[in-house]
């Protein structure tokens, strides 16, 4: 940095600047005029409360940064003020004791604006602010603030590194981690994030492997060598666990990485030096539940099961269920009416398609020979739904050798009519049954014929027994009472599905609690002969609610964008498309950041878009695509109604929540606006 950005003459410190606001904006934007940093002091003032009038720059903590861009300023500054006697700059948890008032000039200036951009993150992290109320002189402070917004500066500074610095290097724990969640878009990278900065808080080296939906990029076997830990933070199985063996290993949902990083970091690094410590073991690459924190629990382990098999169902369901909505659209809904030919009962479209060929048109011409095979198509795939379900629950338990017997579970619940239901169950059951088969002694010749023979040949014998001959029929009495219930639903019983329906897809906007939202809702639509009205508008009640939260938040930037950071209001001009498409994952950036008011905003307006759903009676026949398969339902006009109605609720709410005072990180991520 040619020109520091900060000096002596521009800290001031245990002082008191005035009684408000106003008062302590003037004393700073005097001491930055005697710096020579502005030619017109009071024109400074005058834009930082315009400023602050539009939207107070107080954070939780006791920190304010008012801040002002105007031609006055010569160069990019920033005065700070210790105050001895606080002042209430708008913070929700009261006076600010730390003032920071930067001061940008007009035009130009690009790379300081960019260094104001780390001042504000550096503002968010409480080791940051802890030393700068402990500053004992102007020169720590400007230490500290230099370093914060130039971390290059101190590296130039520094003594001679070479030969002190390697040894220190090695010392350091190094943890590694995996990332996942049942969808891979959001939560994934979130865990990523929040674990590599807590990491870097505790000197830690580390490096993350999501597995998401982005390409992957698995960790190269030398530093998975060097590693002295890993992290498994995922709501689904993890891919290739088996190359940790040995090594200590902390394990929890993605959820807890998030709003636990720096504990998970601390428990890695005890856990690398703890010889008793859990450690990954080599069959199939589950982890030891002797004791520790890193035990994910029966329960965590079920639903991590269960979520892997989800993950894995839904692009079955999305792309069957598509090209089956598609076959409606060209060939009409009768498509899918039985017919019987010399072959068996089969549906209208799958006669067509076997029987026709494009030089062979049947009577409805092109249109229907082209939906025909749609249908047929998207029913194949929708049929694979069942099975893969059960095949990769099995496989998140048992890893490989499970996937077979869980296949096998799920065509034997087809077939004995337990659908999803006896998939779910069948899926548990054959992991647990490979686990414990690979788990038996065996003489080492034979070590190699279990994953490949052994497992699979007596784990499909065993839960396709049961399935058949035990457990099948109570589970499809079972499935066949759950959707008597669903068609027998009316009125207010219906209405109450819907609001729980919307208040699940909104909770966690694509985590646990969605995704089995919309398993409960595919799964009724997926089994064609058991899908009916009940099942369509449970289907529409749960698209509906998941398109609401991004919609709302789009909206709400529109129409009071101050509430919002620059960040925010771009991620809302994406956030249209997101929640037209059924996207709910497009709403995940506001309520990281504001959990506790957006949250609940959008599940008020989900649970009325649910509710309305159920009232109109609309149907959908398609599990995916938000307002592009208005087609596949029976009153588009209705569904839009629901929509705009649940839309505009969640955009109030969340308009009204933000009222009640901003969040540090909020506030910190506006100031990086001043660069834009």
């Amino acid at each position: 940095m040619t020109e520091q950005i900060i000096t002596a003459q521009t800290v001031s410190l245990d002082v008191d600047a005035g009684a408000d606001p106003a008062a302590v904006i003037t004393t700073l934007a005097d001491a930055l005029a005697a710096a020579g940093r502005t030619t017109d002091p009071a024109d400074l003032a005058r834009a930082a409360l315009e400023r602050e009038a539009k939207s107070a720059t107080g954070l939780p903590g006791g920190i304010a940064i008012p801040h002002a861009r105007t031609a006055s300023v010569t160069t990019a500054s920033l005065a700070m003020a210790r105050l001895s006697r606080k002042v209430d700059f708008g913070a929700p948890d009261g006076p600010a004791d730390l003032v920071f008032l930067i001061a940008a000039p007009e035009g130009g200036a690009a790379a300081h604006m960019k260094l104001l951009s780390s001042l504000a993150r550096s503002l968010v992290r409480p080791d940051f602010v802890a030393a700068l109320r402990e500053a004992e002189s102007d020169e720590r402070v400007i230490e500290l603030v230099t370093e914060a917004v130039d971390p290059e500066a101190k590296k130039k500074e520094a003594a001679p590194p070479a030969a002190p610095a390697a040894p220190a290097a090695e010392t350091r724990p190094r943890i590694l981690a995996i990332t996942a969640c049942p969808t891979g878009i959001a939560h994934t990278y979130m865990a990523a994030d929040a674990l590599k900065y807590a990491a870097e808080r505790a000197g830690v080296e580390f490096a993350v492997e999501t597995q998401g939906s982005s390409a992957t990029t698995p960790f190269d076997p030398e530093v998975i060598a060097a590693a002295d830990a890993v992290i498994f933070a995922t709501d689904i199985g993890v891919k290739g666990k088996g190359r940790f063996h040995g090594k200590p290993v902390i394990a929890s949902g993605v959820k807890r990485a998030i709003n636990e990083p720096d504990k998970m970091i601390a428990e890695a690094v005890a856990a690398g030096r703890d010889p008793s410590a859990p450690r990954v073991t080599d069959d199939g690459g589950t982890e030891s539940t002797s004791t520790g924190s890193s035990r994910v629990g029966l329960a965590g382990r079920t639903r991590q099961a269960l979520m892997t098999g989800v993950s894995y169902m839904i692009p079955f369901v999305a792309a069957g269920g598509l090209l089956i909505a598609l076959g409606f659209l060209l060939a009409g809904y009768e498509i899918a009416n039985s017919t019987l030919d010399s072959g068996g009962s089969l549906n209208d479209a799958a006669f067509i398609a076997l029987n026709n060929s494009l030089w062979d048109l049947p009577s409805g011409g092109l249109l229907q020979y082209l939906g025909a095979v749609s249908f047929a198509i998207g029913s194949g795939v929708m049929g694979l739904a069942v099975p893969v379900l059960a095949g990769y629950i099995s496989f998140a338990i048992a890893d490989r050798p499970g996937i077979a017997p869980g296949f096998v579970a799920g065509l034997v619940s087809l077939a004995v009519g337990a659908s999803f239901i006896g998939a779910l169950i069948g899926g548990l059951i054959a992991g647990a049954v490979c686990l414990w088969i690979s788990r038996l002694p065996v003489p080492q010749w034979a070590r190699g014929l279990m994953p490949v023979v052994v497992i699979p040949l007596f784990g499909s014998m065993i839960v396709g027994g049961l399935l058949y001959m035990v457990l099948g029929k109570p589970l499809a009495w079972l499935t066949e009472q759950m959707n008597s219930g669903l068609e027998s639903m009316s009125g207010g019983s219906a209405v109450v599905l819907g609001i729980v329906l919307g208040l699940m897809m909104c909770f966690d906007l694509g985590g646990p609690v969605n995704k089995t939202a919309y398993l409960f809702a595919t799964a009724g639509i997926a089994d064609a002969a058991t899908a009916g009205p009940a099942q369509f508008q449970i289907m529409a009640a749960v698209m509906c609610a998941g398109m609401v939260p991004p919609l709302a938040l789009a909206l709400a930037t529109v129409l009071r964008p101050g509430l919002f950071t620059e960040p925010e209001r771009e991620n809302g001009k994406a956030a249209w498309l997101l929640g037209a498409s059924f996207i709910s994952e497009g709403a995940i950036p506001f309520a990281a950041a504001d959990p506790f008011r957006v949250i609940p905003s959008m599940m008020a307006g989900g649970a009325l878009s649910g509710a309305l759903i159920m009232a109109f009676g609309v149907e959908l026949r398609a599990p995916h695509g938000g307002i592009f398969v208005f087609f596949a339902m029976n009153s588009w006009v209705l569904f839009l109604v629901a929509l705009v109605a649940g839309t505009v609720v969640s955009a109030v709410a969340v308009i009204a929540a933000k009222q009640f005072g901003r969040t540090r990180e909020v506030a910190a991520a506006e100031l990086e606006a001043v660069a834009a």
